[in-house]
C-alpha cells in the first residue's frame, strides 16, 4: 500500500501559492575510516519531571495480538453480480475449511453490513441447510457437527452486500474502509467513468465476501464476476474465460492457485484500454482508460525491468501467474498491492506533455515489491506492518540507486528521513508496535518512512551480499505464510552469524531516534571527535551507532570507522595535518538528528569535495545568510551548473533571498536556466526567481515560459507574468482555461482568487466538480478567497456544493478546506446552520478540534 495521497504537483502548488517549504530536519554527513580509539564518558542518567511528558511520548494503548486461528481458510470462491442503482454486490460464496489444530463445531467468519439469505453445507451435489447467528459484523455458523484438523468441510452463503450501509470509518492512509466501491453508479456526472473496485487492506474485503478477514490467514481463490458486456474485468491470478449469458450479461472467470491472504483479493471492473506488455514468460498488463492508451506504457513500461531487477537480486523469480497494473477513479488511497494485480489512484494517468515533468516509478517499484514483501510473505499481525511497508519503501530507493543513480536514491532517503522527522514532533512509537488505538494508525511515517531507513542501516551494517543472501533466506524460508519480527532477524542472523538482537531491539522494537551533539578539535596531530546522544533517554535507548567518519586533511580524505554506544564518547584519531573537514556519518545513512556545526570555510570545502547530495544541500542551505561573499557567491554559481536537477533548483532556491540589486552576479544565468534547462521543475524554479526581482524587465521570459512544453514551466510563467500587473493578463490567462492539467488549473485558481471577478465563478464550479485530491483541496482554498472578493456568487449553488465535500469528501483535508470556504459565507443563516450539521456529522478529532467542537 502506498498512501501518499497529496501529488507531487499539488505540492508544488502549495508552496508556490503559500510561499512555505519544508527542509530537511537533519542533514546526516557520511564517510568511511579506520585507526580511531574511543574513550567512554559516563553520564548521569536523563530525569524528566513527573507533569513534563513531551507531547510525542508513546501512548498507552491495549496490546494488539494476531488473530487466534481456530479455523484454516483453504479455499475461497465466489459468484458475484452488481445492482448499480443500489450500490449492491450480490453474491454467493463457497468457503473451504478445517479446523486449524483443536477440533470446532462453530464456524465464525467476518460479514460486515450483509444481508443473509442462506447458509449451507454442501457435500458433493447435496446441501445442507445449517443454522446461523448474524449481528452485522461477525456470521456464527453451527456446523452441525465436530471436525477435526483432518477434516475438510464447504460452506455456501448466498448474500447481499451494502457496503454504502456501513457506518464509514478509514484513515489518513486509507481514508475509507467500505471495501466495495461503485463510481459514478448511475452516469450522472458526464466526465467520469462509470466503474466498481475494491480496497481490502486493512480489514475491509468483509464488506464484500464473507471471509476470515485476518492477514495471517491464506486461501486459495476462485470468482466469477458477471457484468455488461461493454465492462472489462479484473482480479487475482490468471484469467481462465469468459461466459457470454442469455440475459446479454457476460462472466469472467478468475482463478488464483497460490494462496494469499483475503485483504489481497481484489476485482476492478469497468470499460479500460488494456495494454499487453510481457516479462520473461508471463503477462504485464496496464489497464487505463482509453484516452491514456498512447502513454499507458511510458506510465507503466518500466515494470518488467523492475521484476527482472528485484527477481535476481532477491534470488526469487516474481511468484505469481501474471501482473497488471489498473488506475481507477477516486481512490481512497495511493496504491495498492493486491497479489498479481495492483490497483493505482487516477494521478498516475498522464498525457504526453505532463509526463515530460513526472514520472511514477517509485509508486510502482513500492506495489511491484508488495508482490514478494507483503504477498508471498506477510506480515501476521497490523503490528507488524513494516515487515510489508519498510521493504516496500525500501524499493523506491533500491529502484531509483539501479535505474537513476545516487543522487536520486540520496534524496528519496533525506525526503524518507523528513517524512519521519515531522511524524515524531507529535508522535513517537516503536515501528513494530503491538500497542495501538486502532490498527489504521500503523499506516504512519514510521511504518514508512522510518521503516525504509532501518533497512538502509541494516543493509550498511551487513554489507550488500550479506543483505540480499538475507532477504532471500527469509523469503524462501516463510514463503506463502505469515511472519513477524522475529523471522527476519533470524535470517539475518543465520547468513551472517552475527547476533542482531541490539539492531532490532533498538530500532524497531523501542520508540525515538538518535539526536547527536558532534564537536571536533584538533592539537598536536590528533583529530579529537566528541559526540554525545542528548535525545531524552527516558523515551528512548542509548544507541549503538556503528558508522564511519571522513577526515579530509591535505587535500587527502582518510575514512575511520567507528562505534558509538555510549551517552558521550571521545574518540581520537592521528592527522598529520590540521583537518579541513571532518564529515560524521560518511555514507549518509544514519537515521537521526545530528547538530555539527561547520565553519564557512568547512562547508565550501564540503561542497566542492564531499561528492554526495546531503553535504552539498546542507553547504546550500548553511550558506544562504552569507551570500554576499564572493567565495559563497560562487559556490552557488557552481551549484547552478550541477549535473543533479535538485542541486540546480536548491541553489536556485537559495539565491532568491538575493535582493534585486545584488541578483547581478546570477541573474543573467538564471535567465538563461528559465529558458533553456533541460529539466522543467529548474526552468518553473528559474521564472519564479526573476519574477521575485524584477517581474516587469523579464515579462518576455514569462511570456515564452508560458508556452513551454513542461506545464511546471508554463505554470511559472502564469503565475510570474500575472504578477507583473500587465493589462493583458486576463486575456492571456484565458487562452489557457481548457487546460485539465493540474499545475495549470492551480496557477490560474490562485490568480483568479482575488482578480478573477464574478465572470469566473462558472470556470470554478466546473472545476471543482471534476477535481479530486490534492488539486480539489487546493481549489477549495482558492475559491474560499474568491468567494470573499466575490460577495455576489455566494449563491445557493456554491453553498450547497461545498456543503457536499465538507460532509461527504473521504478525504478529511478535502473536509475541511470546503468547510473552511463555507466560512466566508458564515454571515448568512442558512451557512450558519449548514456549518452546525457538518460539526454534528464530523467524526474526525482533528477536524473537530479545528471546528471548535
Amino acid at each position: 500500500m502506498n498512501h501518499r495521497f497529496l501529488s507531487i504537483v499539488g505540492l508544488a502548488a502549495a508552496m508556490a501559492f503559500t510561499g512555505g517549504c519544508s527542509a530537511n530536519k537533519a542533514v546526516i554527513d557520511t564517510t568511511t575510516g579506520n585507526g580511531a580509539t574511543a574513550e567512554a564518558v559516563a553520564l548521569p542518567a536523563d530525569t524528566v519531571p513527573a507533569d513534563s511528558v513531551p507531547v510525542w511520548a508513546p501512548k498507552k494503548h491495549a496490546f494488539n495480538p494476531s488473530r487466534t486461528r481456530t479455523q484454516d481458510l483453504l479455499h475461497t470462491k465466489l459468484r458475484v453480480s452488481f445492482n448499480w442503482e443500489k450500490q449492491y454486490l450480490n453474491g454467493i460464496a463457497e468457503l473451504t475449511l478445517k479446523p486449524y489444530f483443536y477440533p470446532q463445531d462453530t464456524l465464525v467468519l467476518d460479514a460486515k453490513g450483509m444481508d443473509i439469505h442462506s447458509v449451507s453445507l454442501l457435500k458433493g451435489q447435496n446441501s445442507t441447510p445449517l443454522k446461523y447467528d448474524y449481528d452485522g459484523k461477525k456470521l456464527a455458523i453451527n456446523l452441525g457437527k465436530t471436525y477435526t484438523r483432518t477434516e475438510e468441510y464447504t460452506v455456501e452463503i448466498d448474500y447481499t452486500a451494502k457496503p454504502n450501509e456501513l457506518e464509514a470509518g478509514g484513515s489518513d492512509a486509507i481514508t475509507s474502509d467500505k471495501g466495495l466501491y461503485f463510481i459514478n453508479p448511475l452516469g450522472a456526472e458526464p466526465n467520469k467513468p462509470r466503474q466498481i473496485w475494491t480496497q481490502g487492506e486493512t480489514e475491509a474485503n468483509s464488506a464484500w465476501f464473507p471471509t476470515i478477514d485476518a492477514p495471517n490467514e491464506r486461501t486459495t481463490q476462485e470468482i466469477y464476476i458477471t457484468v455488461d458486456q461493454k465492462y472489462m474485468t479484473l482480479s487475482n491470478g490468471e484469467f481462465i474465460y469468459s461466459r457470454q449469458n442469455v440475459d446479454g450479461t457476460r462472466t469472467d472467470y478468475w482463478k488464483q492457485d497460490l494462496p494469499h491472504a483475503p485483504y489481497l483479493a481484489m476485482m476492478a471492473i469497468g470499460e479500460y484500454a488494456v495494454v499487453k506488455d510481457k516479462w520473461r514468460d508471463k503477462e504485464v498488463n496496464y489497464y487505463v482508460e482509453p484516452e491514456f492508451k498512447g502513454t499507458a506504457k511510458k506510465i507503466f513500461g518500466n515494470t518488467p525491468e523492475m521484476m527482472e531487477f528485484f527477481s535476481k537480486k532477491l534470488g526469487v523469480v516474481y511468484p505469481w501467474s501474471k501482473y497488471s497494473q489498473i488506475v481507477v477513479r477516486d481512490y481512497v488511497s495511493g496504491a495498492m498491492e493486491n497479489t498479481s494485480a495492483s490497483i493505482f489512484m487516477e494521478a498516475l494517468q498522464l498525457n504526453e506533455r505532463e509526463l515530460l515533468d513526472k514520472d511514477w516509478d517509485g509508486i510502482i517499484a513500492h506495489e511491484l515489491f508488495h508482490q514478494w514483501f507483503g504477498d508471498y510473505v506477510t506480515t501476521e499481525s497490523w503490528a507488524n506492518l513494516p515487515l510489508n511497508e519498510a521493504f516496500a519503501n525500501y524499493s523506491e530507493y533500491l529502484w531509483a540507486e539501479h535505474k537513476v543513480g545516487a543522487d536520486e536514491a540520496a534524496y528519496l532517503q533525506m525526503d524518507e528521513l523528513s517524512q519521519y522527522l515531522d511524524e515524531a514532533e507529535t508522535k513517537r512509537e516503536p515501528i513494530i508496535r503491538y500497542h495501538y488505538k486502532d490498527r489504521e494508525d500503523m499506516f504512519d511515517s514510521h511504518s514508512y518512512a522510518k521503516g525504509g531507513r532501518v533497512l538502509h542501516m541494516l543493509r550498511k551494517l551487513v554489507g550488500d551480499e550479506a543483505w540480499w543472501a538475507s532477504l532471500n533466506r527469509y523469503l524462501t524460508q516463510n514463503k506463502y505464510s505469515d511472519v513477524e519480527v522475529a523471522e527476519l532477524r533470524i535470517a539475518f542472523e543465520d547468513v551472517t552469524g552475527m547476533d542482531l538482537m541490539w539492531f532490532f531491539d533498538q530500532w524497531f522494537m523501542q520508540a525515538g531516534h538518535p539526536e547527536l551533539k558532534v564537536e571536533d578539535s584538533y592539537q598536536n596531530g590528533q583529530l579529537r571527535l566528541q559526540v554525545t546522544q542528548i535525545q531524552d533517554t527516558a523515551y528512548a535507548p542509548v544507541y549503538r551507532l556503528p558508522l564511519q567518519v571522513a577526515v579530509w586533511a591535505g587535500g587527502k580524505k582518510t575514512v575511520h570507522p567507528i562505534v558509538i554506544d555510549k551517552a558521550q564518547q571521545t574518540f581520537t584519531f592521528n592527522v598529520p595535518t590540521e583537518p579541513q573537514l571532518v564529515l560524521f556519518d560518511a555514507e549518509q545513512q544514519l537515521l537521526g538528528v545530528v547538530n555539527h556545526d561547520k565553519s564557512e570555510a568547512e562547508l565550501l570545502f564540503q561542497y566542492k569535495n564531499a561528492n554526495q547530495l546531503g553535504p552539498k544541500l546542507e553547504a546550500l542551505v548553511s550558506l544562504e545568510e552569507k551570500l554576499q561573499k564572493p567565495e559563497v557567491l560562487q559556490m552557488y554559481q557552481a551549484a547552478l551548473k550541477d549535473d543533479y536537477w535538485r542541486v540546480r533548483s536548491a541553489a536556485i532556491s537559495s539565491l532568491t533571498n538575493l535582493k534585486a540589486e545584488q541578483a547581478g552576479a546570477v541573474e543573467a544565468t538564471i535567465r538563461q536556466m528559465a529558458l533553456q534547462d533541460k529539466e522543467g521543475a529548474v526552468r518553473s524554479e528559474a521564472v519564479l526567481a526573476l519574477a521575485g526581482w524584477n517581474g516587469e524587465k523579464y515579462k518576455p521570459v514569462f511570456e515564452q515560459a508560458m508556452k513551454d512544453s513542461s506545464y511546471l514551466a508554463a505554470a511559472a510563467g502564469i503565475l510570474a507574468y500575472a504578477g507583473t500587473g500587465a493589462a493583458d493578463t486576463k486575456q492571456r490567462l484565458a487562452a489557457f482555461e481548457k487546460e485539465k492539467n493540474e499545475d495549470i488549473v492551480l496557477a490560474l485558481a490562485s490568480y483568479y482568487a482575488l482578480q478573477g471577478g464574478p465572470e469566473k465563478y462558472n470556470w470554478f464550479i466546473n472545476h471543482i466538480k471534476g477535481a479530486s485530491g490534492s488539486e480539489l483541496y487546493y481549489l477549495l482554498q482558492s475559491f474560499g478567497a474568491y468567494l470573499a472578493s466575490n460577495s455576489q456568487t455566494n449563491t445557493p449553488e456554491a453553498i450547497a456544493l461545498l456543503g457536499d465535500f465538507a460532509k461527504n469528501n473521504s478525504a478529511y483535508y478535502v473536509r475541511a478546506a470546503a468547510y473552511q470556504a463555507l466560512m466566508v459565507m458564515s454571515d448568512k443563516a442558512e451557512v450558519q446552520q449548514l456549518l452546525e450539521e457538518i460539526r454534528q456529522k464530523e467524526k474526525d478529532e482533528r477536524l473537530l478540534q479545528l471546528y471548535g467542537s
